[in-house]
């Protein structure tokens, strides 16, 4: 059976996290798709959907022991959006990133075999709080699959919650006019299906919902 993914939307609410991580974030994008890094850039001409209006959905769950350290906990995530990105970033607060996958790549939904054209490198400082990736993407919810570790049993409260920010940079058939398009923050929920038992915060997350649609099959 398909795992769920959780579709997000930001809330009014937690106003203070969204300022903090859009604020987070922001940097990160100047700093990958300005600094130097617009060899991601997607040229286009078309004017298309509105590319900071991006969709996303995703989960996290409890992944496969790094044989380099099984000491540590892996927390592998899943992620999809209905447009185009250059670059995603997670932000991880309370549980220090000790390592992460740096190649994820994509798949496809049904069949779950990789799509050409949708693969990110990822880096961090570790530990930290975050990991960048950039590369392309082509959107139409094909899933990219990663992993990172943390200290300590993903069960214990608070438990990992990471928050995902998404970039898209394009530029016009004479790379003359660079875009940059930031959407989120989104809310990748908390672990599931890992064993956890149900606590008080169960069912609680950073991000609040505007409607009762939580979930996409």
């Amino acid at each position: 059976m398909e795992d769920q993914l959780h579709i997000v939307a930001t809330s009014r609410r937690r106003i203070t996290l969204i300022t903090a991580v859009f604020a987070v974030l922001l940097a990160v994008c100047a700093a990958l798709f300005i600094g130097g890094r617009t060899d991601t850039a997607v040229a286009t001409d078309a004017p298309g959907l509105n590319a900071n209006q991006n969709i996303c959905k995703g989960s996290i769950t409890k992944g496969e022991a790094d044989p380099d350290d099984p000491t540590l906990t892996t927390v592998a995530y899943r992620l999809a959006c209905d447009q185009p990105l250059t670059g995603y970033a997670l932000f991880v607060d309370g549980h220090p990133v000790q390592s992460l996958e740096t190649e994820t790549f994509g798949t496809d939904p049904i069949t779950d075999l990789p799509v050409a054209k949708n693969a990110f490198s990822c880096n961090g400082d570790l530990p930290g709080y975050g990991v960048n990736c950039v590369g392309t993407y082509t959107g139409k919810w094909v899933v990219i699959k990663g992993t990172f570790t943390i200290e300590g049993d993903i069960c214990a409260e608070p438990r990992v919650d990471p928050i995902l920010t998404v970039m898209n940079s394009t530029y016009d058939s004479k790379k003359k006019v660079v875009n940059e398009a930031i959407s989120g923050p989104f809310d990748l929920g908390r672990p599931k299906k890992a064993g956890c038992k149900a606590t008080k915060f169960s069912g609680k997350r950073k991000i609040l919902f505007e409607d009762a649609a939580t979930v996409i099959q």
